[in-house]
């Protein structure tokens, strides 16, 4: 339990100095008398997924002051995925969730806040936060901005997978310079994070099952109106969490995370919650491997019809009942641990039930009437990844897969040979040196599996990458294939025309060599320089982790 009062920042005649400077900052007595919140802001104004946050924090603090505790705001970074693609910037996106969670434990160890709320929008925000809430374990949780609605493009709803998509197209000669244009200008009509269920609105509703953001929380659009009364309840959420001493790590338990594997197995959501949700685990002391996600995901169905695989998006999955609607269905089929507990406190199977379905929904089945009989995820091994690559098979019906490799060294490599068009039916593309460490950063490959899709390639081509893919990635593509290329992994062995299987079935990766010639070839090999020698990226992959393990830095 707190004492208010207390904080060894404000209390006591030797802190007068201290109590001066904030004074000079705006805060009163009364104020410094208080529980300390800290408000940890991740807007920018470059792009629209946390655009709205600097105005979301208004009502969280008011939320705040109401129940009797002083907010104290501060930035972070954030980097904005959509926009980066495809460029020399996307390495930054994976880097910067370890930077946040470091500015974030800096700002609230240096402050010795008593509670912290973390406003979260693009895709590294989201386990940042939750990363620094487990590390510092201050009582605290997660406010996620939103999605943004979907764009209108000649009577149809669009969101940015459409635009990733229709690069493709418009290179195979199917869209006009002046559609494109039309398109691009309507796919983002406002605030908030992108629409499908890609790694943004995924790791969103994570958190609601892990239990670090209130159930139903998440999926209140961007720019509706009760998103400022979601806020407000936020604010007075974190101080009642302070009161009764709730920390992160008495939330986050083993059951919680296997709640949030769930949750993204059930929604067909982004392979890039493996790499979060292990880094998650890492922070809070609960071990948690590959081989979880491949057990849960094979006993969860597929009962969300969203985007990128399905048809709806996120706001159409808030008015058809939620992210609790989702939790209701899975009680109910009892694949949820339900007495696992939340910051609202109560457990989430209390919270679920609390779930509204809005009649005639067509978003969300019930266990019964599964869209698919397993979960969106699969882990598969092979002479090609034996520490494991994931699969997202919720946006694929094929299983199986056996062609020759076409090996590109770099991101650009690829996607120019799919724009000349030189990409062939079979084909089997293999992106290498982009993992945690030869990346550095371990891009996504949003900007390269559109293009195949929009191509005309997406289900006669398989991609495999020790990159990472974006949560709108659809197709037959293994990422996050482990040992990464720069570290001698068996990826960095293939050539040319070499055989690649995919068997889904049989959870297998491997290129049809023999184990003495695979060995061979690795000996010869010689590790590449790192592209860069200084600066904050040269340091990352000097320090980063497979990505088997959640390409972690500390």
């Amino acid at each position: 339990m707190i004492t208010f009062g207390s904080n060894p920042l404000t209390t006591g005649p030797h802190r007068a100095a201290a109590r001066a400077m904030l004074k000079g900052a705006g805060f009163s007595d009364a104020d410094l008398t208080k529980p300390l919140i800290g408000v940890a802001n991740t807007w920018i104004e470059i792009g629209p997924c946390n655009l709205h946050l600097r105005e979301l924090a208004v009502p969280l603090k008011e939320g705040i002051r109401a129940a009797g505790g002083t907010p104290m705001e501060f930035n972070t970074v954030s980097i904005s995925d959509g926009i980066t693609m495809g460029t020399e910037g996307m390495r930054a996106s994976l880097v910067s969730r370890e930077v946040i969670a470091d500015s974030i434990e800096l700002v609230a160890r240096g402050n010795g806040f008593d509670g912290l709320v973390i406003l979260v929008g693009c895709d590294k925000t989201i386990p940042a936060a939750v990363m620094a809430l487990a590390r510092l374990n201050v009582p605290g949780l997660v406010l996620y901005g939103g999605s943004i609605a979907p764009g209108k493009f000649d009577g149809k709803d669009v969101t940015i997978q459409d635009v990733f998509e229709a690069v493709g197209t418009h290179a195979a000669g199917r869209m006009s310079d002046g559609d494109l244009c039309r398109l691009e200008a309507a796919a983002c009509p406002g605030a908030g994070a992108c629409g499908g269920q890609f790694t943004a609105n995924t790791m969103a509703i994570a958190c609601e099952f892990l239990g670090i953001a209130a159930l139903g929380s998440g999926s209140v659009p961007a720019t509706d109106p009760a998103k400022a009364d979601v806020a407000r309840a936020t604010g007075q959420r974190v101080v009642d969490l302070v009161r009764h001493g709730v920390r992160p790590r008495d939330i986050l338990t083993r059951a919680a995370l296997e709640n949030a594997i769930t949750a993204v197995a059930a929604t067909g959501g982004s392979t890039n919650a493996v790499l979060h949700l292990l880094a998650i685990a890492r922070e809070a002391h609960v071990d948690l491997s590959l081989a979880d996600f491949d057990r849960i995901s094979a006993r969860v169905p597929l009962i969300a019809d969203l985007k990128p695989s399905g048809r709806f998006v996120a706001t159409d999955l808030h008015a058809a009942g939620g992210s609790a609607l989702i939790a209701q269905r899975l009680s109910a089929g009892q694949l949820l641990a339900s007495a696992s507990p939340t910051v609202t406190g109560r457990t989430i199977g209390d919270e679920a039930a609390l779930a509204r379905e809005t009649p005639g929904q067509q978003v969300v089945c019930d266990v019964a009437h599964a869209l698919k009989p397993t979960g969106g995820l699969m882990i598969v091994s092979g002479n090609l990844a034996p520490e494991g690559a994931v699969v997202k098979v919720s946006g694929t019906e094929r299983v199986r897969h056996r062609g020759p490799a076409r090996v590109f060294e770099s991101e650009e490599a690829a996607f120019d040979a799919v724009q000349r068009q030189t990409i062939r039916p079979g084909d089997v593309l293999v992106i290498r040196n982009e993992g945690p460490s030869g990346g550095p950063g371990m891009r996504e490959m949003l900007a390269v599996t559109a293009a195949i899709v929009g191509a005309g390639l997406g289900e006669s081509v398989a991609l495999l990458t020790d990159g990472r893919f974006s949560g709108a990635t659809r197709g037959l593509m293994a990422g996050h294939v482990s040992p990464e290329a720069a570290r001698g992994g068996p990826i960095a062995a293939v050539r040319d025309n070499d055989m690649i299987v995919f068997d889904l079935p049989g959870r297998r990766l491997d290129v049809e060599l023999a184990a003495d010639e695979l060995e061979r070839r690795l000996a010869a090999w010689a590790r590449p320089a790192p592209r860069y020698a200084n600066g904050v990226f040269a340091k990352y992959a000097r320090l980063v982790s497979s990505a088997s393990t959640g390409a972690v830095t500390g």
